[in-house]
């Protein structure tokens, strides 16, 4: 199979798993949002570990733990996913998983925030418009709603300071992340030790779906990571709104979530922004395979 293609399905594969995974948590909606993520973290922790070890690679973890600087990147990294996932368990059990979706779909625009407030990078004046147009649009959504979309933005801060940590981070992905969790292991194991009852959520169908939580978080990150290996950035960056796009579609048809014009107006905003933005990444990307060779 062509690399292009298998990148390609990968993609897709781990998009879908991502976006679909709001009907898993759905099922746990009687669970409260820690104890959840508790599992969440101990169970990837052991799916990771396993994998990881199976490719002879366990050791390459432990080597993050090395040096103050990456361990303490690794440290921020593991706060923010792990707000971030607590963030999307509590929209899914609120019934936010509308302004989940919104969150995502902002996200790519303020990782081109944060890439020039933080790493200087230049945005193009594409990325800039793109950026003004998202931010016209959530501006509509705040003042139509007369609240601002909390979960959304919470969603969209901690990921893109997850993606900064993780830039900085000079590890595969995947030993990264088996790190952050093996770290968030401990006090979730004290969480569920002091704070849930007994056993708490795990009996019965509950308990498989707890363990379930390891490999639907481990799977679509080893086909991202597939992916992101065989796929240019705007490729993956383009396939990546099937995410969100999938969560929205749980949120309206599924859940019957309440969307109102001032929902449509923002999300018009976006998907226009988002456009503009994919446009000028592919655009800018052919320009560079097209350009000579530097003598």
């Amino acid at each position: 199979m062509r690399p292009a293609l298998t990148g390609t399905l990968a993609m897709v594969g781990a998009c879908t798993i991502w976006g679909l995974s709001a009907i898993y948590y759905k099922l746990l909606a009687h669970v409260p949002p820690a104890e959840v993520l508790a599992h969440r973290t101990i169970w990837s922790a052991l799916f990771f570990a396993a994998v990881l070890a199976g490719r002879g690679r366990l050791s390459s973890v432990a080597r993050l733990a090395r040096g103050p600087q990456i361990a303490g990147l690794v440290t921020v990294a593991a706060i923010m996913i792990a707000s971030n996932w607590f963030c999307f368990i509590f929209a899914v059990q609120a019934g936010h998983v509308v302004e989940a979706s919104l969150g995502y779909f902002i996200f790519p625009l303020v990782s081109v925030a944060l890439g020039a407030a933080i790493f200087r990078e230049r945005p193009t004046r594409a990325q800039g418009g793109a950026i003004a147009l998202a931010a016209v649009g959530v501006g509509t959504l705040i003042v139509g709603l007369g609240a601002a979309p909390w979960v959304s933005f919470a969603l969209a801060i901690t990921f893109g300071f997850y993606g900064v940590a993780k830039k900085a981070i000079e590890a595969d992905a995947m030993a990264s992340v088996t790190a952050e969790v093996a770290l968030l292991s401990p006090l979730a194991l004290g969480w569920l030790v002091w704070a849930v009852p007994g056993w708490g959520a795990f009996t019965g169908r509950d308990a498989f779906l707890l363990v379930a939580s390891g490999p639907i978080t481990g799977l679509p990150l080893i086909l991202f990571t597939v992916a992101s290996r065989r796929l240019s950035l705007s490729g993956v960056g383009v396939i990546g709104y099937l995410n969100p796009t999938l969560q929205f579609f749980c949120a309206t048809v599924l859940f019957g979530e309440r969307f109102t014009p001032w929902h449509a107006a923002a999300f018009g905003a976006i998907w226009i922004a988002l456009a503009i933005y994919s446009g000028e990444a592919i655009v800018r990307r052919r320009r560079v395979r097209a350009a000579p060779p530097a003598p």
